[in-house]
């Protein structure tokens, strides 16, 4: 068992793609569709789980999702956290822009570079509902302004009894932020916001809404007419190594009210991708529904024999998270300055032991 999760780890924890932290650029393999590998850190006595994942380019939904039993707000000291900074590409084609509303992810695909951008974006509120459809970007916005559409206008009012202002100008104040760029959509854009601890969450009325350093790297290197796919797959598969991996999402079910199962769901995707694929794999049906139920946001491998995502991330090294806390210059539209080392005493952490399930300490 031991030199069986040991190979597990070199296809799982090593491979190929950029994994150090602030770093969203992953080169796109020359085999499969699988990038990014997983880590762990352990914590200090003032971190949360938003800190850590705006650090690594992760929404609310992944790290706590990646997570259970973990209190995202107070962790603790020497806490362990997985880093799932493994992802499973969206479906071809892998140009522009793919925005994966159950995953809460956007995706960019340079047209002249082998490599993919990914980042966390918040995605529309219970109520509301965005199109599944191919658009573009028709223009970019530095310093936006708003001028708020009607439904929404009518909406705050309903649901608050708040009159908000039909202007907002450009700001701090402004809700899209200090960067947007304008879809085909009417009035659906991908922005900054001013209050980006909602990134990963539903915290919008249809827009994109990205973290503001993210937003600054992306908004320059994306030009006007760029293409624009908006995408339902709560459920991902892909293959590295050979080994078939799935990788869940809590589905939107505002896109599927009168559809089939999340399970059977899943179960079709992983055996048309198979069949287009040429894959003959034998799957461990019960881990499949394992993954689903959890939706935990991991990409895990699903091969008979493969390691549940418990034994995986026990066994996963952990090293220290060296960083403080983001502080409020962070609770606004503008991106925050470079996080500071955290004090000597709060980096006095053990580093994890690994121990193997079958392997006595």
């Amino acid at each position: 068992m031991q030199k069986q999760l040991g190979a597990w780890f070199l296809a799982a924890f090593m491979g190929c793609g950029v994994t150090v932290a602030n770093a969203s650029v992953y080169a796109l393999p020359v085999q499969g569709n699988i990038v990014g590998a997983l880590e762990a850190v352990t914590t200090h006595r003032d971190d949360t789980l938003l800190d850590i994942g705006r650090f690594y380019d992760l929404g609310y939904n992944q790290v706590t999702a990646a997570n259970p039993g973990v209190n995202p707000w107070l962790p603790g000291q020497a806490s362990k956290v997985v880093i799932p900074a493994e992802y499973i590409l969206p479906p071809k084609p892998w140009t522009g822009i793919i925005v994966d509303i159950p995953a809460r992810r956007i995706y960019y695909f340079p047209v002249n570079d082998r490599v993919v951008y990914t980042y966390p974006v918040g995605v529309f509120l219970p109520g509301w509902k965005e199109a599944l459809t191919a658009t573009r970007i028709i223009a970019k916005f530095k310093m936006p302004a708003w001028n708020v559409p009607k439904n929404i206008h009518a909406w705050f009012e309903k649901k608050f009894h708040m009159d908000i202002p039909w202007y907002w100008p450009p700001g701090a104040e402004n809700p899209m932020g200090e960067l947007a760029m304008e879809t085909g959509l009417s009035g659906i854009f991908i922005h900054g916001t001013y209050h980006p601890w909602g990134v990963g969450m539903r915290a919008s009325q249809g827009c994109f809404q990205m973290f503001p350093e993210n937003v600054a790297q992306l908004f320059p290197m994306v030009p006007v007419g760029t293409p624009v796919r908006i995408i339902d797959q709560p459920n991902l598969v892909g293959v590295r190594d050979g080994q078939v991996y799935l990788q869940s999402y809590k589905p939107m079910h505002a896109y599927h009210k009168k559809g089939i199962p999340d399970l059977q769901r899943a179960v079709v995707t992983i055996k048309s991708f198979m069949v287009r694929n040429r894959i003959d794999e034998h799957i461990d049906w019960d881990m499949v529904r394992h993954i689903v139920t959890e939706d935990n946001t991991v990409a895990l491998p699903i091969g008979v024999g493969a390691p549940s995502y418990a034994t995986l991330s026990a066994a996963l090294p952990a090293t220290p998270y060296a960083y403080a806390p983001y502080g409020p210059s962070a609770n606004g539209a503008a991106v925050p300055p470079p996080l500071p080392l955290a004090s000597a005493a709060d980096q006095e952490h053990l580093h994890v032991q690994v121990t193997f399930p079958d392997q006595k300490p």
